[in-house]
């Protein structure tokens, strides 16, 4: 047999679901080939090659998923028992989150398409919406407003979406927006790390 990359060779051996979350592993030195901590997700290993976790795991499906939850920590939100709009759900580290939490109904909203995990994709609790741009979005199409909006947008400024999201938001629901200055800052203000 030929040797295989070392991220589809953990999902071959259920290892992990998805070559993002081998990534994950390999990144955070929990993967072991032949005894030597792995750090190359493409490195090639042989089929009978012992693979070995030495950490427990990722909680979530994406790093995306750690970050929402210290950001729920620390602004004091919760989303049990709440609907929730994840806006740029991609993977869907939000809506794994939030479903851990107890949130009663999450809407995984994307552009893109064929993302979002398979756990995430067949939960009962999550409603996908993919090729689902949200500056065209109205409220009606995924049933309504939602208690928590949260969003991980990448690509496009806040400034263009932002009342598209509030739009997503009851009155007095919360709104959990990442920043990311590359896609809010001018490039040369993103270029020199000084952001706006």
């Amino acid at each position: 047999m030929s040797r295989r990359r070392l991220d589809r060779e953990m999902i071959r051996r259920e290892l992990a679901p998805t070559r993002s979350q081998a990534q994950e592993l390999i990144d955070l030195g929990q993967v072991l080939v032949g005894g030597t901590v792995a750090t190359k997700a493409a490195r090639l290993v042989n089929p009978g090659e012992p693979i070995v976790l030495t950490g427990p795991g990722p909680r979530f499906v994406s790093r995306g998923g750690e970050k929402l939850d210290a950001a729920l920590t620390r602004f004091g939100i919760e989303p049990q028992g709440k609907r929730v709009a994840d806006v740029g759900a991609s993977t869907g580290g939000f809506s794994d989150c939030v479903i851990q939490r107890g949130a009663a109904h999450v809407v995984a909203i994307d552009v893109g398409h064929g993302q979002l995990d398979h756990t995430l994709r067949t939960h009962p609790r999550v409603e996908v919406f993919e090729r689902t741009n949200v500056r065209f979005l109205e409220v009606d199409e995924v049933g309504g407003p939602a208690n928590l909006v949260v969003a991980d947008l990448s690509f496009i400024s806040l400034k263009v979406v932002f009342s598209r999201l509030a739009a997503l938001c009851e009155p007095y629901g919360d709104l959990l927006i990442l920043i990311k200055p590359q896609f809010e800052a001018g490039r040369v203000e993103a270029a020199r790390g000084q952001g706006a």
